[in-house]
């Protein structure tokens, strides 16, 4: 490691647990712990982790020009979200091409909250500076905030055990998905909000940085009869695949748009934001290729490798791995729109090899209807 990583609050903790910490976005994190991805991938699946999520950036936008700055900011429909929610969305630049995925929170009526990728934070930073506005107030709070996500079918029970909401008539068991709340976890003063990306119920807690470690380490007491573990970025990333959610970098970047990465539902077209115009013709065009799900039989598809049809390279995989729960290997590329029907026979081509592969709805996982 060098002395330019990064670290979170949590790094000591980490470390504690005998996780192996490898640079990631110009942080210092934790890949895996001693028992490995898979065994934190399936306890997520079924019971729970607890993410260190504090590389992500944070950016307030405030003052009475908040609403409108970021409704032009995010290709989804903003404007028309109530104060305790929260909205997955795009920021776009004006060719119509994906700068970043992001959430926004409306905290207060004049406060939101957009949580960015880590390796995007300064780019982002930037392009909402750029286009809020001068009635809107921007402040990066990234350094300040410490990010703790608890996940799956057990993350309520173990939430509720250390949380205590500012509105007494509620239980954080109570705050449908996608909601926000202030509230106390193990005495903190916090934001915690029903969202996540693993696939499963879940929740996202915002803390100061420096009174992380607490309600980590309660978090971690209160869960461990539950089958509560840490999960690091190599979990993060099957849970995320196996639930077809995209990846900056991977499905994402700004030589994608919405339409070909299948995001088309987060923008709402009929307002005005960044990017607006460019996305309306190419929705109007039709897109050259589109990402598919793909189920590959004889090796592990990788970021970069080339997907084959009748013997030519026609796309490329953006990220592979087995999904532990679907247990198969799993894959996300990109591949012209004549061959992105489920059903369709394909191959990936990895060491020099062509393995079959076919195209399959997405996504891979789907946890049981009822869930919260």
């Amino acid at each position: 490691m060098t002395d330019a990583l990064l670290r979170t609050p949590l790094h000591d903790e980490h470390v504690a647990l005998g996780a192996k910490m490898v640079p990631f976005a110009g942080w210092e994190m934790p890949i895996r712990y001693p028992d490995g991805i898979v065994a934190e991938h399936r306890a997520v699946r079924g019971a729970a982790g607890i993410f260190d999520l504090s590389h992500m950036g944070e950016v307030y936008v405030r003052g009475s020009g908040a609403r409108r700055a970021v409704d032009r900011l995010v290709s989804g429909d903003t404007a028309g979200l109530e104060t305790g929610k929260a909205r997955y969305g795009l920021l776009c630049n004006e060719r119509g091409t994906i700068v970043d995925d992001v959430i926004v929170y409306r905290l207060e009526e004049e406060t939101y909250l957009i949580v960015v990728n880590a390796s995007n934070a300064a780019k982002d930073l930037a392009h909402i500076r750029r286009h809020a506005g001068a009635d809107a107030e921007i402040e990066d709070a990234s350094m300040a905030t410490a990010l703790v996500a608890v996940q799956g079918p057990r993350a309520s029970v173990i939430m509720s055990s250390v949380t205590d909401l500012d509105t007494r008539e509620a239980t954080i068991e109570d705050l449908p998905p996608f909601g926000v709340v202030a509230a106390r976890v193990a005495g903190v003063r916090a934001h915690v909000a029903r969202t996540g990306y693993t696939g499963e119920d879940g929740f996202e807690v915002f803390l100061p940085h420096d009174r992380a470690v607490g309600p980590w380490t309660r978090l971690l007491a209160a869960g461990s009869a539950l089958g509560l573990r840490p999960i690091g970025l190599g979990a993060r990333d099957t849970l995320r695949l196996e639930a077809r959610f995209s990846l900056y970098g991977n499905e994402i970047d700004e030589t994608t748009d919405p339409i070909e990465a299948g995001l088309g539902w987060t923008c709402h077209l009929e307002k005005d934001f960044v990017g607006r115009d460019a996305i309306s013709r190419i929705k109007a065009q039709g897109p050259s290729r589109r990402v598919v799900g793909l189920v590959v039989d004889g090796g592990i598809a990788r970021h970069g490798h080339e997907v084959v049809h009748e013997g030519r390279a026609v796309g490329h995989v953006t990220s592979g791995t087995f999904g532990p729960t679907v247990g198969k290997v799993i894959a996300l590329a990109y591949v012209p729109v004549a061959l992105a029907k489920a059903g369709t026979r394909l191959a990936v081509r990895i060491r020099g090899r062509d393995v079959p592969a076919t195209v399959v709805k997405t996504p891979f996982y789907r946890r049981a209807s009822g869930d919260a």
